[in-house]
């Protein structure tokens, strides 16, 4: 259906691939809900969380199909902004934001933790767009992180919460990583926001705390230098990146 539309895009391979394939999962995820809602396993928190990725997805599915790439990184999308040009990338950005911020408002006890929640799941969402560069790259950082919060949370999460999802990006996966599909950013704020929920929901204000300044000095990080020439020039991390690539 992308291709018949023209929802394609040139990889880093030069091929033109399906983009934003990650658009279904929040579709995934409302079915699958809807039948636990049926079933009476659900709970009113999941409202919250349907609600957060499918708008997240939106967002990114707007980048994807009509954005602009002749601008980058926060800080290309904020110096068009208020040279009063918004781009795409920046309206998923205040997008993103304005959602994080209603669902850190939700979840948060004071002031100061709304804003730290915020921020989180704000810099997770971006945090797993940047990955998202290669084949495969984005959903090895999503399990990666995922295992570190359950870790952190001693397992004390709700798995019926995950579950649908994680199911959907471990479906994908493998045609992911042989570079026949893209996620596009329609997928991977998905990712980023369901890191950001989970840690925001399940794990101590110290830990919370922690992510939120290993984020914000990534950020800072890939704004001045390239994340995939990082990778490249890291043996570890460079033979991680690059397993089980097509």
């Amino acid at each position: 259906m992308l291709i018949e539309v023209n929802a394609v895009r040139e990889n880093y391979k030069g091929n033109y691939i399906p983009v934003s394939v990650g658009i279904s999962w929040p579709m995934t995820a409302i079915i699958v809900f809807s039948f636990l809602y049926i079933f009476s396993f659900y709970e009113d928190m999941y409202h919250l969380f349907i609600l957060g990725i499918v708008s997240i997805s939106f967002l990114g599915f707007i980048d994807d199909i009509l954005g602009q790439r002749d601008t980058l990184g926060f800080k290309g999308h904020f110096t068009e902004f208020f040279k009063g040009r918004l781009t795409t990338g920046g309206l998923k950005a205040l997008g993103g934001g304005l959602i994080a911020f209603f669902l850190a408002l939700l979840f948060s006890a004071t002031w100061y933790e709304v804003i730290i929640n915020t921020f989180i799941i704000a810099l997770f969402t971006n945090m797993l767009n940047l990955l998202d560069l290669r084949p495969g790259r984005a959903v090895k950082g999503f399990l990666f992180f995922l295992l570190i919060i359950i870790i952190l949370a001693k397992g004390n999460i709700d798995w019926i919460l995950i579950s649908p999802l994680l199911g959907a990006v471990l479906v994908y996966f493998p045609q992911d990583l042989k570079a026949q599909i893209m996620m596009g950013d329609a997928g991977s704020n998905v990712l980023g926001l369901i890191l950001g929920f989970l840690c925001v929901l399940y794990l101590s204000w110290y830990f919370r705390l922690a992510i939120l300044i290993f984020l914000i000095l990534m950020h800072i990080y890939t704004e001045k230098y390239s994340l995939t020439k990082t990778i490249e020039n890291n043996r570890l991390l460079r033979i991680i990146d690059n397993w089980g690539r097509g």
